[in-house]
């Protein structure tokens, strides 16, 4: 008999199965490749690839390009394959028996996942009526359990909301444990939105962000951690030699340096969620929740129905069952307009029963 690790079978399973979608908006992907200019770069600096070697000055440039655009040294970042492998190595970190991480609920379904790999407690603390963020709420569960990791991801995966920088810097101002900002969303939240400002004032305060949405590179698998250095070279030990490819990051290199090429992208995506928003909130029965990410969390009483009818349509969005606070909860990223033109004459036909 097989002895496998105690509890894997516990461990839950996050689904990324898919199939061939004649519109696809269940990812929060961006709904373009990459700009022209980008991609004419990107193509030009592969083709200088040495092929037959391990990565070697490649992620040492791109740690000081990221450092550079937020005027941190090079020792305050560290990347990773997407932010999702890091938050899974902070979590690892901080975590193990007899430790216990905090976070919200319901946010980024891999939070959970993450504490049983790195055998720890998770506490889930709950949102308020209708997915609002209690600061106090967090902070005294974060105290009274005496955590070794607060996590909040901000804007929020799936609801949508924006946490305050306030609200953001009273936590990290009264907690003394380890505090993760998890960012993959905040380029479409407004430039004001992000904690990286209060990274000097609050050195436990880490942020992750990640290229995958507004950037439109989820294919690479790219993300980084801004930190203190002495959490930077902590959190470092936990990650293998080479773990990061050179071809993901040269692609990440030439579009950190490229940036403002995707400041249209960005801004056609927030045009198309408010317009998306203000559609929604026209039809009957749908309950829609304000959002500053790249996708908008409905909720409505026909929702499994509505997605079997979406899915006849070949149209992919993120349908959440009976999760704990998503209960007839779907969530609709912003795709171009056309396809949200698509998206939304269906889920209208169908809410007013045509």
């Amino acid at each position: 008999m097989l002895d496998y690790r105690k509890d894997i079978d516990n461990l839950p399973v996050y689904d990324v199965v898919e199939r061939d979608w004649n519109i696809k908006v269940n990812a929060n992907e961006s709904g373009w490749n990459l700009p022209p200019l980008v991609e004419e770069r990107v193509l030009s600096s592969l083709s200088r690839i040495a092929f037959n070697r391990y990565p070697n000055t490649e992620p040492e440039d791109l740690s000081e390009i990221i450092a550079k655009r937020f005027g941190l040294q090079k020792e305050n970042v560290w990347l990773g394959n997407g932010s999702s492998e890091i938050i899974d190595k902070i979590f690892y970190a901080f975590g193990g028996e007899g430790h216990k991480i905090v976070y919200m609920q319901p946010s980024f379904s891999m939070y959970p996942i993450c504490v049983k790999s790195a055998d720890a407690e998770g506490i889930a603390v709950p949102l308020d009526d209708d997915y609002k963020f209690n600061a106090e709420k967090f902070i005294e569960a974060v105290k009274s359990q005496k955590a070794s990791l607060a996590v909040v991801c901000n804007p929020n995966n799936p609801t949508g909301g924006l946490i305050p920088v306030e609200d953001i810097e009273k936590i990290a101002k009264e907690i003394d444990c380890a505090f993760l900002v998890d960012e993959a969303y905040v380029e479409f939240a407004g430039k004001k939105a992000s904690a990286v400002s209060l990274m000097s004032k609050y050195p436990h305060l880490m942020v992750a962000r990640t290229f995958s949405k507004a950037f439109g590179l989820a294919a690479i698998r790219v993300g980084y951690l801004l930190a203190d250095k002495d959490i930077i070279s902590t959190v470092g030990k936990v990650f293998k030699p080479y773990y990061l490819n050179v071809l993901s990051t040269v692609v990440a290199s030439v579009v950190m340096q490229m940036y403002d090429e995707f400041d249209p992208r960005i801004e056609m995506v927030i045009s198309e969620r408010d317009r998306m928003y203000e559609e929604f909130l026209s039809l009957p029965g749908v309950k829609v929740y304000p959002s500053d990410t790249n996708f908008l969390l409905l909720r409505y009483d026909k929702a499994k129905e509505l997605n079997e009818r979406l899915l006849n349509y070949g149209i992919g969005v993120r349908s959440f069952g009976n999760a704990p606070m998503l209960d007839n909860c779907l969530r609709i990223s912003i795709g171009t307009p056309e396809e949200n033109n698509a998206v939304m004459k269906a889920i209208r036909n169908f809410a007013e029963g045509r």
